[in-house]
């Protein structure tokens, strides 16, 4: 894999935010923005660093309470809306003006919001696995498991955990690929335990809203209709529908591409084959038109 430099800057309301910066070519192309969902961090895009760091810049933001960010001192501060400030003032500080936002489950929410806001940002997009109309029974499930402790002796206990509770979402994964999953979620606590690595009090807000509807987000997708854009469905995803990936896909009309990433749920790890092949078509769109 390509080396990262660690980067770190100042939330406006004065937390220290932390970033890996993955080095690409110098010929003009924009970098990819990469955005995590609820309680992954920039280590999520190491698949894709991998393969990509050298020809594209990435840049691979933990959001606050996640990873080596500083965890918000008010819990109401983990919604959307803060962390689109969040990032707002990294790109100010990083003096980047049009960028690729890869935005996965709450990333792509993320993504959603600059394209509502500033969508002369954006170069291209990928949403993965996430649209305007959320299923209820994958909010249920991930209501159930954010902000609940889990303590393991090793990372192969960590790894079978992971495996048990995630089953259905990636059903041919080996202990090899659970174990890589568990080094990218969780860390080790000073007393050696493997831990998850996020501030529990992000579940608060999620809790709080309960199953409220909220903003509808189904006309940002106008705002996509001239931006190079991805739609990544896991098959098995029981977050976001077939057929809302669909009606995301009309919607954005001839500059949308919808792909399904077959055997996986919500959301795919963006190293599937489907989701390689696609993504590199995107790519070539931001090039090449």
């Amino acid at each position: 894999m390509s080396g990262y430099k660690d980067g770190y800057w100042w939330s406006p309301d004065g937390l220290r935010l932390h970033y890996r910066d993955y080095e690409g070519s110098d010929d003009g192309r924009p970098p990819l923005l990469c955005l995590p969902g609820l309680t992954r961090n920039a280590r999520d895009f190491e698949p894709l660093a991998g393969r990509l760091a050298g020809e594209w810049r990435l840049i691979c933001p933990d959001m606050r309470g996640r990873a080596e960010s500083a965890y918000a001192k008010d819990a109401m501060t983990y919604v959307p809306l803060t962390y689109l400030q969040d990032i707002s003032r990294l790109l100010a500080d990083l003096a980047i003006t049009r960028f690729v936002a890869v935005g996965t489950s709450l990333g792509g929410i993320i993504t959603m919001l600059i394209a509502a806001t500033h969508k002369e940002w954006l170069a291209g997009a990928l949403l993965n696995d996430v649209g305007p109309a959320l299923d209820e029974g994958g909010l249920d499930r991930i209501r159930s498991y954010v902000g609940v402790g889990q303590s393991h002796p090793t990372w192969v206990h960590a790894a079978r955990a992971l495996a048990e509770a995630n089953a259905d979402v990636y059903p041919d994964y080996d202990l090899e690929q659970w174990l890589a999953m568990a080094k990218r979620l969780y860390r080790l606590n000073s007393g050696g335990r493997v831990v998850l690595d996020y501030d529990m009090k992000i579940a608060e807000p999620i809790r709080a809203m309960g199953s409220e509807a909220g903003v509808d987000m189904w006309p940002v997708m106008q705002a996509f209709q001239s931006i190079p854009t991805l739609l990544l469905r896991g098959e098995r995803s029981d977050l976001l529908s077939a057929a809302s990936a669909q009606r995301m896909a009309d919607g954005i009309g001839v500059s949308a591409e919808l792909a399904i990433v077959p055997g996986v749920g919500h959301a795919p790890a963006l190293d599937e084959p489907a989701s390689v092949a696609a993504i590199d078509r995107l790519l070539a769109r931001v090039l090449h038109g």
